[in-house]
């Protein structure tokens, strides 16, 4: 039989010195009383809104050319590390952002990994990614998918340095313990899906007789590309008023089923008109954005960024935010939200 203790309800609330005696002898235990936690038993993350000036990073990522190899690096990547999570690599919380770089003549070799990316092309032009094996050529502005576990490369082809923007849901898929990591055994991994093969099949709002849409948790779509996304927003602006929020947002969608392109992260682009004053909203959704056209003003908290194109800033969860344009603009951003609403967690207002 297990020994038994007798319970003694107390009188009157313990002294401090007792509550810390208490404490100090139940530590060697690896338990610890739940009274004294220190989590956020509330919305929102110790996350700071933040902004990365394309101005400030174009030199020193083509200084990075001239001092290491894409072979020695393996990925010549900027990461944008939020000042509230330095040396965690990671942008907000859940997500993780990095400027990449590769110049005329390079081969970033094949590797796969559990972690879903996707690349948002910044500047320049003659670079692929290839997915699979499929190249899908780079052009400013594009959104290419690489869905998790799928091996990929990268090469440029052209005769300048091309840069993207790497998003990836490294953080969450660390949360579970879930990362694994392979190289491919060549640097080139032998193609499987012939070139443009995934634009043929699910780019025309049309699916394969043979598809079936339990074999595609990511999007099958492995490339966006921003000419097309760019005219949606047009045809949106011309059929419908301003969102007094978001102006106009487009959200891409998984071709098949309508959901988010990959399970744990939505992607979305959004225009704001000239003269584009926003109302306030929150929402427990992380973000990180990318000014493609425009200017615009983020008021994200209590700190106002003035951005322009290229220029980058993460949106941490529940915090207020607004945003303006005087002159209009074109926004890229990426969050968490196909995660939290799986799991139920997302909730948002509108100020």
């Amino acid at each position: 039989m297990s020994q038994s203790h007798p319970v003694t309800p107390p009188s009157a609330t313990a002294s401090a010195e007792a509550l810390a005696r208490f404490s100090a002898s139940i530590s060697p235990l690896s338990v610890m009383p739940l009274w004294e936690r220190t989590a956020r038993m509330k919305p929102g993350s110790t996350c700071v809104p933040h902004v990365w000036r394309y101005g400030d990073l174009r030199g020193p990522l083509h200084e990075a050319c001239g001092l290491i190899t894409k072979r020695d690096a393996e990925r010549r990547v900027l990461v944008l590390e939020n000042p509230s999570l330095r040396g965690s690599t990671f942008a907000t919380q859940t997500l993780y952002a990095g400027l990449q770089v590769i110049i005329p003549g390079e081969i970033a070799p094949s590797h796969r990994h559990s972690p879903s990316a996707l690349r948002f092309i910044i500047e320049g032009e003659g670079a692929y990614t290839a997915v699979e094996g499929e190249r899908i050529e780079m052009h400013p502005g594009d959104f290419i998918v690489t869905p998790n576990w799928m091996w990929h490369e990268h090469g440029n082809l052209g005769d300048e340095p091309v840069v993207w923007l790497d998003g990836l849901d490294t953080a969450m898929v660390a949360l579970f313990g879930a990362m694994f990591r392979e190289d491919a055994p060549s640097e080139s991994y032998a193609p499987a899906h012939p070139s443009g093969e995934s634009v043929a099949r699910f780019g025309s709002n049309m699916l394969p007789l043979d598809y079936e849409a339990r074999a595609h948790t990511s999007t099958p779509l492995w490339v966006y590309r921003y000419s097309q996304a760019r005219a949606a927003l047009a045809d949106l602006a011309r059929a419908r008023a301003a969102d007094p929020v978001h102006g106009y947002k487009l959200r891409y969608a998984h071709p098949g089923t309508g959901a988010h392109p990959f399970p744990t992260m939505g992607v979305y682009l959004q225009h704001l008109p000239a003269g584009f004053c926003g109302s306030a909203w929150r929402s427990t959704e992380s973000v990180v954005c990318c000014v493609v056209e425009g200017t615009a003003t983020a008021v994200l908290g209590n700190s106002r960024f003035e951005v322009g194109p290229r220029d980058l800033f993460a949106l941490p969860p529940w915090v207020e935010a607004r945003l303006e344009s005087t002159a209009g603009a074109v926004i890229f951003s990426y969050g968490d939200r196909a995660a939290q609403e799986a799991l139920g967690l997302l909730r948002e207002e509108r100020l």
